[in-house]
């Protein structure tokens, strides 16, 4: 084949270190808006981005030539100068080490970014854990608590 496709559609998860609630939502569409400029910036496309004050969550294309832990990188770095910088939250602010990242269909893309859309609402109801571990459960994969949090 003389062209390469790629169709890396990608739900991001990451936490703020320790679940703290940082994120208010005086700030919140201002970060969104910045992490899908930078997913841009990058080559990849974002098609939504969401979360409430202790995460966030991402529906983007990840480009062909850009590793996943690069992206995330990327990401993780540019926010927080953000954050500190442009936000008025304290320097001592930090994202959690790791995140989870699963691949879905496009088909199953509109439903994916109608849930980030909602993520307020849906977050009266589950704690970002149950969320996560359910995520993780529907995707067929395993976790270990001791490890997964921080």
């Amino acid at each position: 084949m003389s062209q390469s496709i790629s169709e890396n559609i990608l739900h991001l998860v990451f936490s703020t270190k320790h679940r703290e609630n940082r994120l208010h939502s005086s700030i919140r569409s201002e970060l969104f808006a910045m992490m899908a400029s930078v997913t841009e910036r990058n080559k990849c496309h974002a098609y939504r981005v969401g979360g409430v004050d202790d995460h966030v969550h991402l529906a983007f294309h990840l480009h062909p030539t850009l590793s996943l832990s690069r992206y995330v990188n990327l990401l993780k770095t540019e926010s927080s100068k953000w954050l500190k910088t442009t936000s008025g939250i304290e320097n001592s602010f930090a994202w959690q080490s790791g995140y989870g990242a699963f691949s879905i269909s496009r088909a199953h893309l509109p439903a994916l970014c109608e849930y980030l859309e909602h993520q307020e609402s849906h977050h009266h109801r589950e704690s970002f854990k149950d969320e996560f571990r359910r995520v993780c459960e529907k995707h067929n994969v395993q976790i270990d608590e001791r490890y997964v949090w921080d």
